[in-house]
């Protein structure tokens, strides 16, 4: 029961072109959609959650027609949008029959057994007469995450959602995502490339509104095999480093730079090779994007 999206646009009245002519097949499994603030990652989950029209192009789940048959879609989704507004003074086990009512599950014992069943899932069972407005960050996401699973959805879409959290939050998230990811089409949008090479068999860059590359994270990265090259140079030294080789990132390190150069040999002897991975790939598009952007003017 794949997602598929073909050729999907998007401008906003000020202008802005959110989304150019966006392809993608989403197969079931967790889906990493990767790229920078403001890259149109948000637009599209907003427009798969039928939140907002495009202007052009279709997206179908199975046989649902989702910018034409909106009701439908819902009915079979969970969303966990990037701001993900709660009722303080609200306890978790009345906010989410609360929330399961309006997903239309109109019999009260089986609200509230699926509440529980819920709520053991996401680890929020101990705390579930405590409001939600006390909760921690990721206790929040965790509860977002049980909400989105209300009426046991096929496609889920989780915008964002370790940005801010600590390291042990983030691995609790990480470990609930995994989880629910097995049989049902989960797309999870995020800047951080972690969360994508940590849980996701399938991902997608995009940047500008446009898919950049589409592919397994083990394949992208073997394609790099070979081209990353590292040094550690001064911070004076990187505007002439940029200017003659295909610098993808810098990064300070120990009061120096350390620089991640790609190209088929080393570019002199300084520098080393070095295994490629999610994080060069990612930053190999999105320069190779702006340098071709700049190449045009």
């Amino acid at each position: 029961m794949p997602l598929v999206i073909e050729n999907l646009s998007k401008t906003y009245p000020n202008g802005t072109q959110a989304l150019r002519n966006v392809t993608l097949t989403i197969p079931n499994g967790m889906f990493g959609l990767l790229g920078p603030n403001g890259a149109g990652k948000s637009s599209l989950m907003r427009t798969i959650a039928t939140l907002q029209d495009a202007d052009a192009g279709s997206i179908y789940l199975d046989d649902i027609d989702v910018l034409r048959d909106k009701e439908a879609v819902r009915r079979v989704l969970g969303y966990l949008p990037q701001e993900f507004g709660v009722y303080p003074r609200v306890s978790a086990e009345e906010l989410l029959d609360h929330f399961a009512v309006l997903k239309g599950i109109a019999n009260a014992k089986e609200r509230k057994e699926m509440v529980a069943a819920l709520l053991q899932q996401t680890n929020l069972y101990d705390v579930r007469k405590k409001h939600v407005g006390g909760y921690s960050g990721g206790m929040k996401q965790r509860f977002g995450i049980a909400q989105a699973l209300l009426g046991n959805p096929r496609l889920i879409i989780v915008d964002e959602p370790t940005a801010g959290l600590d390291p042990a939050e983030r691995n609790r998230f990480h470990n609930l995502l995994s989880e629910i990811g097995e049989n049902l089409v989960v797309i999870l949008s995020t800047h951080i490339v972690s969360d994508v090479s940590d849980l996701c068999r399938h991902m997608a860059i995009i940047n500008k509104g446009e898919v950049l590359l589409t592919g397994d994270p083990l394949t992208v990265i073997n394609e790099l095999q070979g081209k990353v090259w590292r040094k550690l140079i001064e911070k004076t030294e990187l505007p002439a480093l940029q200017a003659s080789h295909n610098v993808i990132s810098s990064r300070l390190f120990a009061g120096k730079t350390v620089v991640h150069v790609l190209a088929p040999t080393a570019p002199d002897s300084g520098f080393e090779a070095v295994a490629p991975d999610l994080e060069d790939v990612y930053f190999a598009q999105i320069t190779g994007q702006q340098t071709v952007a700049a190449a045009q003017v």
